[in-house]
């Protein structure tokens, strides 16, 4: 197994990627084919889909879903999740953990034009920051197309840290009912490449949002990898318990 590339406060262009363990590989890449045809399955046969914004919302569940593909293969390779964001040699924030899985998101020629030494709004990466990734993109949102409404949990006690990378087996609560990536409202959608994710603040506000991309509700992934659909009534004390990794008390999920 390579170490982790993005251990250390400067990151380097040249990070080698491995296959690492073919086994695990193969499962994750399925489950992302899978993913897939359930979504053509969805688009191809209207009499299924109720309405435009029921497939619209299907598409973006997938999206969470390949987005969680992706983590657990970057995981399966260097032993850890990634960091929120890389830094360089004096802190500044380089690079969100959107670009360092890539690579196992079939965007292995756009990683590779990437200049990881360099901020992600630097001149050198202009390229790669217009690029539109589809996965990146719910269709139900306004605003630009470079834009992304899926942000990491990064709080203190949540699944990502700013700067570190780490590691499941620190997750001891329930994967399946402790958040990773959410869905936020328009208004809070940033670059793509940007190195701003979600805090406690903003994934508590959420449900009282007005500009969901989702009239109900927002999509989310959690640590196991499973997507989830949270509805507008969920509770600031549920949202809170899903956003901790440690000193849960299940009961509070339990209640819903």
């Amino acid at each position: 197994m390579d170490s982790n590339p993005y251990e250390s406060p400067a990151s380097s262009n040249d990070a080698n990627i491995r296959s690492g363990s073919p086994g695990k590989r193969l499962f994750f890449t399925m489950l992302a084919v899978l993913g897939g045809l359930g979504l053509l399955v969805a688009l191809l046969l209207p009499a299924m889909r109720p309405s435009r914004e029921a497939g619209r919302r299907a598409q973006c569940w997938n999206n969470l879903r390949q987005i969680a593909v992706g983590l657990h293969l970057y995981e399966q390779e260097y032993g850890a999740l990634p960091p929120a964001y890389t830094v360089d040699a004096e802190g500044q924030p380089l690079h969100s953990w959107r670009t360092l899985i890539l690579p196992f998101m079939e965007q292995k020629a756009l990683y590779g034009v990437i200049d990881l030494t360099k901020p992600w709004d630097d001149p050198v990466n202009k390229k790669a920051r217009d690029a539109i990734l589809p996965t990146y993109l719910c269709l139900s949102k306004d605003g630009s197309m470079e834009q992304t409404t899926y942000l990491a949990i990064v709080t203190p006690g949540g699944c990502f840290l700013p700067t570190e990378s780490r590691k499941l087996s620190d997750i001891t609560d329930d994967h399946a009912k402790t958040l990773m990536v959410v869905e936020v409202d328009a208004k809070h959608g940033v670059p793509w490449m940007s190195p701003t994710d979600a805090d406690e603040e903003l994934i508590l506000s959420l449900t009282s949002s007005k500009s969901l991309s989702h009239a109900s509700g927002m999509n989310a992934v959690f640590v196991d990898g499973h997507g989830s659909f949270l509805d507008t009534d969920t509770t600031a004390s549920h949202l809170r318990a899903m956003i901790s990794i440690a000193g849960r008390d299940d009961e509070t999920l339990d209640e819903d």
